[in-house]
């Protein structure tokens, strides 16, 4: 009896406190607002976790090739640094007006294995701005991306508008 009081009282509060929290609009919404930092740690550990799980499995082709690299810089001079910035380059208006700002890709991989990579560039993050590129590219026209990505932490701005020039007519957004 007890239990079914209980059960009765919690299922009307469980639908009426977040529908009242929905439509109070105290949540802000807007790209200028940070999260605090149990919605921030919720959101990135809900966020690794997903892609951990769904990047298992991941064939790697070999990203050392030269020319997929090569592909890879035109490819990501055309779809990535507008957001996540090249060697040499300031953020772009748009890069500063992210939130989340798109991680800085050089030091991102460092920590983060080809194969999330591959998943993140193939799928995108949901309300972060991160676009699902697997849904205009095939999985041939995103590694080189990826094999691009394993030498961006060693690039200055010279050397990367060096290797855009050695690139010139590779890749999917060849120029």
């Amino acid at each position: 009896m007890k239990l079914s009081k209980i059960i009765l009282v919690s299922i009307p509060v469980l639908i009426i406190a977040p529908l009242a929290f929905v439509y109070s609009g105290i949540f802000n919404i807007a790209a200028t607002a940070t999260h605090d930092p149990v919605t921030n740690w919720l959101l990135t550990k809900t966020r690794n976790r997903s892609i951990d799980v769904r990047s298992k499995g991941i064939e790697i082709p070999d990203l050392d090739n030269e020319q997929l690299q090569l592909a890879g810089i035109n490819d990501f001079n055309s779809m990535c640094a507008g957001c996540h910035t090249a060697p040499g380059r300031e953020p772009s208006s748009l890069a500063r007006g992210l939130n989340p700002p798109a991680p800085d890709l050089a030091e991102s991989v460092l920590e983060v294995p080809p194969e999330k990579l591959f998943w993140v560039t193939r799928n995108g993050i949901r309300m972060t701005g991160m676009p699902a590129w697997g849904v205009s590219h095939s999985d041939d026209e995103i590694w080189p991306v990826i094999s691009f990505l394993q030498v961006l932490s060693d690039l200055d701005g010279e050397d990367y508008q060096e290797m855009l020039k050695n690139a010139e007519g590779k890749g999917h957004h060849a120029h």
